[in-house]
């Protein structure tokens, strides 16, 4: 019996987003608090767009770590699999407000502090979708435990996804990088990839066909590229390559997340076996609406109208 739509493992921690619009952190002199972690937001998107969704994570014992385990409950997410660790502080991060890449800097405590145990076979017997991020797998022992659930979760036939967030401030190490981002893709996950992720993963510009050529020979089938103001790409092995242009909004007020919104609408679309055009489609107008919004998604995301709006 399937009761979870999205499993999500990875880092929870707070967003301190700077106040001051297209500031660095130099420049940035007020933040505000907001729920983060990248595959934290696809599990409240997901839950905000009616998918049960399930985070399994780590946060601290202290006030941040009560703070998420409350906002999670507002959106509907099952916390039952987030530890709490008593000797380290909850994970934060300062970000720039920014209409592109957002400028960050990480303060790593308690989010790769995640147990084995966490994870079983009832829980990935429970779930649909498997997915977790570049940054979860940086470090141990969260990524033991990543890599292991998606052994398990590839055994019993779930689908799997990946999120590479990669940046060389999380993960200094790109040699060791590839070799466990490899690991992963030999189960085949539905990848998400950005254009500024490529470059720093590979620390050169690569073109489309290399990027995806990399991907599919590491086991993965589908890969989306997204490209911010050029659009998106999308390579799968069976139905071959896919352009979509940018949807035009006026302003953007944030793209922190802006990714996350893109990928939980595909994940959605994915769920309900829309074809990987739609998916797209449906993941561009779920990122627009973020976009549009400092912090998470609005309330008043109206789901219905972003499916019935389809080209």
């Amino acid at each position: 019996m399937k009761t979870i739509d999205i499993l999500c493992i990875g880092e929870v921690l707070i967003d301190f987003i700077g106040h001051e619009k297209n500031a660095t952190i130099l420049d940035t002199k007020n933040y505000h608090r907001f729920l983060g972690g990248s595959p934290t937001n696809v599990a409240v998107n997901a839950a905000r767009l009616g998918l049960r969704s399930a985070l399994v994570a780590s946060c601290g014992k202290d006030g941040l770590g009560d703070y998420i385990i409350n906002k999670l409950e507002e959106d509907k997410v099952v916390t039952s699999f987030i530890y709490r660790d008593s000797n380290l502080p909850t994970s934060i991060i300062l970000v720039s407000k920014s209409e592109d890449t957002p400028d960050f800097t990480a303060y790593r405590e308690a989010d790769s502090c995640i147990p084995e145990n966490l994870i079983d076979v009832d829980l990935l017997n429970a779930s649909k979708i498997y997915h977790t991020t570049s940054f979860a797998l940086s470090k141990n022992p969260a990524r033991n435990t990543i890599l292991k659930g998606a052994e398990i979760a590839s055994e019993l036939g779930l689908q799997l996804s990946i999120d590479l967030n990669y940046s060389e401030k999380i993960w200094p190490d790109r040699e060791e990088a590839a070799r466990i981002i490899g690991q992963y893709l030999k189960y085949n996950p539905l990848v998400k990839v950005s254009n500024d992720d490529c470059h720093r993963y590979f620390g050169a510009h690569l073109s489309e066909k290399e990027v995806f050529e990399y991907f599919h020979n590491l086991g993965a089938n589908t890969i989306c590229l997204t490209k911010g103001k050029n659009g998106v790409s999308i390579s799968d092995k069976n139905v071959g390559v896919i352009h979509k242009e940018a949807i035009k909004i006026k302003e953007v007020h944030d793209a922190t997340g802006a990714g996350d919104a893109f990928w939980t609408g595909f994940l959605y679309a994915q769920i309900n076996e829309k074809t990987l055009e739609q998916s797209v489609t449906i993941a561009q107008k779920l990122a627009t609406i973020k976009l549009q919004n400092v912090g998470r998604l609005p309330d008043m995301i109206g789901l219905k109208k972003i499916i019935n709006d389809l080209d």
